[in-house]
C-alpha cells in the first residue's frame, strides 16, 4: 500500500506528524514520497533521510525547547533565531543533499523578492529546512543565490500539489495541523518560550507579549483559510487533522502527547485510507491523473533550472 504525504506547517504542532507516521507505518503503508512546509518540512526532511518516527521522537525529546530559538551571528532581521534548530539539523542531516535522501522529498518556501512560491528539492537539505521554517519577522530569512526565502506556509500551508507531483500515480494523504475553523485569541502575559537572555528578557513586557501573540494568532488565522481553500482545489485523497486547537505555534509542548494526538487522528481515517488505496481506486486514479501545475525549483549554484 503505497502513498504520498503532504505534511503541513504549524510550529510546535508539528510533533503530531510523528504520530501520523508511526500509525501509517504500523498499518503497513509505504510512504513513497513526502512534501513538507515549515514544521512539516522539518519532519519530512528528517524522515526522508531515513530516520524512523521513534528515532525522531527520541532525538527531539533530548532538545531543550527553550533553546531552539537562540540567535546566532549572521542571523538576519528577525525577533528570534534558529541556532538550536540549526544544531539539530547538523546532527541529523549533516551535509546531505536531496539526492542523498532515501525517499523523494521536496519542501516549500516563498521568495520575498518576487512573492513567488519556490520549491526546494535540490542542494543541501538543511538549508532548505531553514528556509521553509523562516516565519517572517520571527525567524531570519534564508538567503540562497538571488532568493530571499521565508516560510512556505505563507502561500502553501499543506503542499498537496507538490506531494502529488513527486508521485503522480499515488494517493496523497494530507496532514493538516492548522485549525480549519478560527479559535478565540488567548491573551498571553509573557513569552515563556524565550531563552533567558537579557536582551530578549526585555521584550517579555505584558504589552509587547500580547502584541506578539496577536501577530502569531493572525498568521494562524491566515493559514487556516488558505489551507481550507487550497485543500478544496487540490483535493488530497485523505485528510488527517489532529486535534491541536489548544497548541500555539511556538508553545513548549509535551512531545509524546502531541505525537499521540497525531496517531489517534491517523487511526480515525484508516477506513477511508483503505478505500482510497484499494485496487479500484488506484485504477480510477490512473485515468484522472493530470499534469501538475508548473512550479519553480530552487537549485544549487551552477545548476540549470528545469
Amino acid at each position: 500500500m503505497e502513498i504520498s504525504l503532504a505534511l503541513g506547517g504549524g510550529g510546535s504542532k508539528g510533533f503530531a506528524h510523528l504520530g501520523v507516521l508511526r500509525c501509517l507505518e504500523k498499518q503497513g503503508y509505504k510512504i513513497c514520497a513526502v512534501a513538507g512546509t515549515s514544521a512539516g518540512g522539518i519532519v519530512a526532511a528528517i524522515y526522508a533521510a531515513g530516520y524512523s518516527p521513534l528515532e525522531m521522537l527520541e532525538r527531539f525529546q533530548q532538545v531543550d525547547q527553550s533553546q531552539l530559538y537562540r540567535r546566532q551571528p549572521g542571523d538576519g532581521p528577525a525577533l528570534l533565531g534558529v541556532a538550536g534548530l540549526n544544531q539539530l539539523l547538523k546532527e541529523m542531516l549533516g551535509e546531505r543533499t536531496f539526492d542523498d535522501l532515501k525517499v523523494p522529498c521536496a519542501l516549500t518556501a516563498v521568495d520575498l523578492n518576487t512573492g513567488r512560491e519556490v520549491i526546494l528539492k535540490r542542494g543541501r537539505v538543511a538549508d532548505a529546512v531553514l528556509a521553509t521554517v523562516a516565519l517572517p519577522g520571527i525567524f531570519p530569512p534564508k538567503s540562497w543565490q538571488e532568493y530571499y526565502l521565508v516560510d512556505g506556509g505563507l502561500l502553501d500551508p499543506v503542499p498537496v500539489a507538490l506531494a502529488r507531483s513527486l508521485a503522480p500515480s499515488l494517493p496523497v494523504v494530507a496532514v493538516v495541523l492548522t485549525n480549519l475553523e478560527p479559535e478565540p485569541l488567548k491573551i498571553m502575559e509573557s513569552l515563556p518560550f524565550l531563552p533567558d537572555i537579557p536582551l530578549l528578557r526585555q521584550i517579555t513586557h505584558l504589552r509587547v507579549a500580547q502584541a506578539f501573540n496577536v501577530f502569531l494568532h493572525s498568521i494562524d488565522i491566515s493559514s487556516q483559510y488558505l489551507a481550507t481553500m487550497r485543500l478544496k482545489i487540490e483535493r488530497p485523497e485523505v485528510v488527517i487533522s489532529p486535534e491541536l486547537k489548544d497548541i500555539g505555534i511556538l508553545d513548549q509542548v509535551d512531545l509524546i502527547e502531541i505525537s499521540n494526538r497525531g496517531e489517534r487522528a491517523a487511526e480515525a481515517v484508516l477506513p477511508e485510507l483503505r478505500r482510497k488505496t484499494s485496487w479500484s481506486s488506484r485504477i480510477g486514479r490512473y485515468f484522472r491523473i493530470k499534469q501538475p501545475a508548473t512550479i519553480e525549483t530552487l537549485l544549487p549554484a551552477g545548476t540549470d533550472k528545469q
